[in-house]
């Protein structure tokens, strides 16, 4: 009767297709071997998701064998009746239905999976959610037995709403929770929370897939280019307004100016003009005229092959949409203002009606585009978590994709210095493995 009473929790059902390598297994035990709680930063297109799964199947498996092989006091009914509870949160709703797909595509009974977002409140065993719509039911955490939090590190010290799911998992030291992320800054305070109560279990960053052959070399082309005269007189005035500000205010971390906003009078004032002059430099590094040829030189040396371009911000993806389109290159546009299907489409259509797909931040997380090798960032960015993100996009290795172009476009002597040491940072160019290939052009 044993295979018949496991068949019927829902995560036992689960069989990969293949086998999983040495070191998601390895990821698997150190999780099991620290009482079921942890964090593992493995880089994107290592398998976390499969690790995942993996995890809470050998932990249902334990849960049971414990519960009920080893006791007399449940009946036949309570074994039929057992049920290990799986609650898997992840950061945008898009990634709900790849895992629901992935999860049956594995073996597990599409009726044992629920969906808890938006209108949908379906809660099964295994329940997929998102952030935001688990802080208005936590009890769904109270009542899972074990808990996914995909992508923590977004569930840092500033996502203050976010914090109610820690309150809730520290309530309960003994429920299983593991954290999946690619990267996280241990020694940044944003994620004390994070690394106390999941602490990481098992590592395997960029540089290790890569040396081990399980991802994509990436090759880096870095491409510096000039302000024109009038983009620099801004850049500079608003650098100094910037650091005059900062002066007169006495400090110089956007967290503590943003509490003088709230304090009114003179010093509010201050605040409110260094943050509109933060932005218009910006907004400025992302659109700077020298970058968006540069992008156009590009896309044009490759010209049937999609290509995924990162900004920062909307207006500069938008700037240079029309500018594709006067060179006659069609392109689109995707960022969290645009309607799930509607990005769907654009999606599907990337490769075929279109090649350059330009993003704000929506394709960083968790969309699966193994084929694609092209990446370029345009933009000034110093979160490490969203530059190894954008570089894990490209770099999945695929039989017929065996290495990646990063193109990081920047303006000399400015604060896009920090992409370019970000993304050198981020790739290790220490590793003795493998040649990393630096190139730089002139625009």
């Amino acid at each position: 009767m044993l295979v018949e009473f496991k068949i019927l929790i829902a995560i036992l059902n689960l069989k990969f297709p293949f086998e999983l390598k040495d070191d998601q297994l390895e990821a698997v035990n150190a999780w099991l071997n620290n009482n079921f709680k942890g964090s593992i930063i493995y880089s994107t297109g290592t398998g976390k998701t499969e690790i995942a799964f993996e995890c809470a199947r050998r932990l249902a498996e334990i849960n049971y064998n414990h519960d009920f092989m080893l006791s007399s006091r449940y009946t036949t009914e309570d074994k039929l009746n057992y049920k290990f509870r799986i609650l898997f949160i992840v950061p945008r709703i898009v990634l709900i239905e790849q895992n629901v797909n992935r999860l049956v595509r594995y073996g597990v009974p599409k009726e044992s999976i629920g969906t808890f977002f938006g209108e949908q409140k379906d809660i099964r065993e295994i329940t997929i959610s998102t952030y935001q719509s688990i802080v208005n039911r936590l009890d769904l955490i109270r009542n899972s037995d074990m808990i996914i939090l995909d992508e923590i590190h977004l569930v840092s010290e500033t996502a203050k709403e976010f914090s109610k799911i820690f309150n809730i998992i520290n309530k309960d030291p003994t429920k299983a929770i593991l954290g999946l992320t690619a990267t996280i800054n241990e020694s940044d305070p944003r994620y004390n929370t994070i690394i106390r109560t999941l602490p990481p279990v098992k590592k395997y960053l960029i540089k290790d897939a890569v040396t081990d052959g399980r991802l994509a070399k990436p090759e880096v082309v870095s491409i510096p280019v000039n302000f024109t005269d009038t983009e620099k007189k801004i850049y500079d005035e608003t650098t100094a307004k910037i650091s005059y500000i900062s002066r007169k205010l006495g400090v110089f971390d956007p967290k503590r100016i943003s509490v003088f906003l709230f304090k009114g009078g003179y010093n509010a004032k201050l605040a409110k003009s260094w943050f509109e002059n933060v932005r218009k430099r910006k907004e400025l590094l992302s659109s700077a005229q020298n970058k968006m040829l540069s992008v156009v030189n590009i896309v044009k040396k490759h010209p049937s092959e999609p290509i995924m371009i990162f900004s920062e911000t909307i207006e500069s993806i938008k700037k240079l949409e029309k500018i594709l389109e006067l060179n006659e290159i069609s392109s689109r546009s995707i960022h969290n203002k645009i309607p799930a299907n509607q990005r769907k489409k654009i999606l599907e259509e990337w490769g075929k009606k279109y090649f350059p797909l330009l993003s704000v931040h929506t394709l960083e997380i968790g969309y699966d585009i193994p084929e694609v090798r092209i990446a370029i960032i345009i933009s000034n960015s110093s979160n490490i978590n969203q530059v190894t993100q954008r570089i894990g996009r490209v770099i999945r290795k695929t039989k017929r994709k065996n290495y990646a172009l990063i193109y990081v476009i920047y303006v000399r002597d400015s604060k896009d210095n920090s992409t370019l040491r970000m993304v050198k940072s981020t790739i290790d160019f220490s590793d003795r493995d493998y040649q990393l290939k630096l190139t730089q052009f002139r625009t």
